[in-house]
């Protein structure tokens, strides 16, 4: 598995919004999460509430109920994480200035990016699609069914009036032939 995809798996939806959390990107930096912790916190300003929130204890109670996370062991049991969105994720690359932290900042916003155009242009369904192509098979051989049971009506009909008119035909031609009482003396 590739760096990218490796990074879209630690990117978390809260609030409605795509985040990673704080002991994730600590690994990714390769920095301890006290030490991205304290550098947020020495750098406030830069992390308004659109770029980085505490989750609540019970999103996060939640969230570790749904997934295994081997980075909750390493927390206190008290401490809950901050979430960081696109932007914090941006921002924190500026209050850490190591190599590693640009490096790795590179490829968090592309793994956003690339679920955002994931979720922009959705891969096409291809069950969907042969579902929507017998569909629409199944629509034109009723069609054409359809239609042959209308010509096949058309015909029965025809026959019918051709057979009556025969049956007439037939009748008139065994009145004329019955043989006539002479007129005239005999």
């Amino acid at each position: 598995m590739d760096g990218l995809q490796l990074i879209q798996r630690k990117i978390y939806e809260i609030r409605g919004q795509k985040v990673m959390l704080d002991f994730d990107l600590a690994e990714m930096y390769e920095v301890e999460t006290r030490v991205l912790n304290q550098a947020v916190k020495r750098n406030i300003e830069r992390f308004p509430p659109d770029f980085m929130f505490q989750m609540t204890k019970d999103e996060w109670q939640n969230m570790s109920s749904q997934f295994v996370m081997t980075s909750r062991n390493k927390r206190p049991k008290t401490a809950v994480p901050l979430a960081f969105t696109e932007h914090g994720v941006v921002m924190l690359s500026s209050v850490l200035r190591s190599n590693i932290a640009i490096q790795t900042s590179v490829l968090i916003v592309r793994a956003f990016v690339a679920i955002r155009q994931l979720i922009a242009n959705p891969p096409t369904d291809r069950v969907g699609e042969l579902e929507r192509q017998m569909q629409e098979l199944r629509n034109y051989m009723e069609e054409v069914f359809a239609d042959y049971n209308d010509i096949n009506e058309d015909t029965r009909m025809q026959l019918e009036l051709i057979n009556q008119t025969l049956a007439e035909l037939q009748t008139q031609k065994k009145i004329e032939e019955k043989p006539r009482n002479p007129i005239g003396f005999t």
